[in-house]
């Protein structure tokens, strides 16, 4: 296996961020790319920094979908990226809320944003240099998860995601 290198990485929260949060995204039927997504998960690449997504998917306790649906969902995603000439590097995702109606996924979890919990085990399996790290996030929940593990957090209120990754994080084309 070859050693991975140390370098920054861009945490990138899922809905509302790389696509648009049309409420509890689980599917094809109602999945839609932010603009410019791609093009910004690529432009990180491109760059020198790891990608990651860190996505909170509550629906999964709230009996809403299942972990394969929002696998198989992801799978799209990975290809759509893979054709485009981009990659995630990894993904984390939190199926837990204390109010979910799925008897296993009803729990406080420090993975739920705003618990940094998601990051921190990204950074266990990859060697991140924090400092020059940023998570992309839409709600006040990724600010917080992005304090808690001290990578600058970085607030997308929408608009074309390509030019805000350029205007916010150093050396991205």
């Amino acid at each position: 296996m070859t050693e991975r290198p140390e370098r920054p990485a861009v945490f990138f929260d899922r809905d509302g961020v790389l696509n648009v949060d049309h409420g509890y995204v689980s599917s094809l039927a109602n999945f839609e790319w932010i603009a410019g997504a791609i093009d910004a998960v690529r432009a990180v690449n491109e760059a020198g920094y790891y990608a990651f997504v860190a996505t909170n998917q509550s629906g999964i306790a709230r009996g809403l979908y299942t972990e394969d649906d929002m696998q198989a969902l992801h799978d799209h995603m990975m290809e759509e990226f893979k054709k485009a000439g981009a990659r995630i590097d990894d993904w984390r995702h939190c199926p837990f809320h204390p109010e979910g109606t799925i008897r296993h996924f009803r729990r406080i979890s420090d993975w739920r944003k705003p618990g940094s919990g998601m990051l921190e085990d990204l950074m266990k399996f990859w060697p991140v240099t924090v400092e020059k790290s940023f998570l992309i996030g839409d709600k006040d929940s990724d600010m917080q998860a992005a304090r808690g593990a001290e990578v600058t957090p970085l607030l997308f209120t929408g608009g074309n995601l390509l030019d805000f990754v350029r205007a916010n994080i150093p050396g991205v084309k």
